[in-house]
């Protein structure tokens, strides 16, 4: 995997981020979803390389071979705030002062926080097979509850980690070496049979119920909305349609410059149809974004 990238450890403060990077051209941030880790992109970066983009692919603080940081009781360590500051300076260290970003599941709240919080530095978003945290919140109904009651069982304290520790490979009993590739399969089960890594990715969840929802109603009480170019994609073959209609309608009050489109693909897009994602990304990125 990520032939040509340099594989490295950065100290970004709190904790070390574990990130491969390569490339010249304009800087693209790419931030997995739940439960995979940077190797999710290995489809999809080294394209996005070879057509001219610099390419930044972390491990989040407390995934994969990331740094895990002290637990709070209000659970806002893995806050998607705290995630986002460890990028910003995780890419100034790297010399992009700006750049785009473009985060899958769990990674779409950590780069809606980095656009909201950081608007000097992020020029371009793309948000990929979510919605706003506080959005599937207060629609949650019955479907949503039955069939994403993880969200609700994660935030319980210690039996998700007895659950998960017990047998991870049955957890996740859908990761399979002949779809993600077998390198990324591996480092993916290294991740989840660490406990220390399923704790903080369960903090995730925690801080996703509490510090991070009441981040997002602050922001649209105050009327904050993201400022650059944003792209919706989602899934075909997952739910974000059956759940929420049109995703596009669900983004619009949170980026009055939008745009959307469906992938035929389940929910790992960038592992099961890296080619129109890749041709979606370039597509959106362009050239026009100038230098960062």
């Amino acid at each position: 995997m990520f032939e040509g990238f340099t594989d490295e450890r950065v100290d970004v403060g709190e904790v070390e981020l574990r990130v491969r990077h390569a490339g010249t051209g304009l800087p693209v941030l790419l931030v997995h979803g739940h439960p995979r880790t940077g190797a999710t992109w290995h489809r999809v970066a080294p394209q996005l390389v070879d057509r001219g983009f610099t390419v930044v692919c972390p491990d989040m603080r407390g995934y994969g071979a990331s740094g895990k940081a002290a637990i709070r009781p209000d659970h806002s360590q893995q806050s998607k705030r705290a995630v986002a500051g460890d990028l910003v300076r995780l890419m100034a260290t790297l010399g992009h002062p700006a750049f785009a970003v473009a985060g899958h599941d769990r990674g779409s709240y950590v780069a809606l926080r980095l656009a909201l919080d950081h608007p000097d530095l992020v020029n371009r978003l793309v948000v990929m097979d979510g919605v706003p945290i506080s959005e599937a919140l207060a629609r949650c109904g019955a479907t949503f509850a039955h069939d994403w009651y993880h969200w609700f069982f994660f935030a319980q304290p210690d039996k998700p980690e007895r659950a998960i520790n017990a047998d991870p490979d049955a957890w996740y009993d859908g990761a399979r070496p002949d779809s993600m590739g077998v390198e990324n399969h591996r480092e993916f089960r290294q991740a989840v049979h660490d406990p220390a890594t399923v704790r903080a990715m369960l903090e995730d969840y925690r801080a996703g119920l509490g510090v991070d929802r009441d981040h997002e109603e602050a922001d649209r009480r105050a009327g904050r909305t993201v400022r650059c170019p944003t792209l919706v994609l989602w899934s075909t073959r997952d739910d974000m349609e059956k759940l929420y209609g049109d995703p596009v309608s669900v983004w619009r009050p949170w980026a009055p410059d939008l745009r959307g489109r469906p992938i035929d693909s389940g929910h790992h897009i960038a592992e099961e149809n890296p080619g129109d994602l890749v041709t979606a990304l370039h597509d959106f990125l362009g050239t026009s974004l100038g230098p960062g």
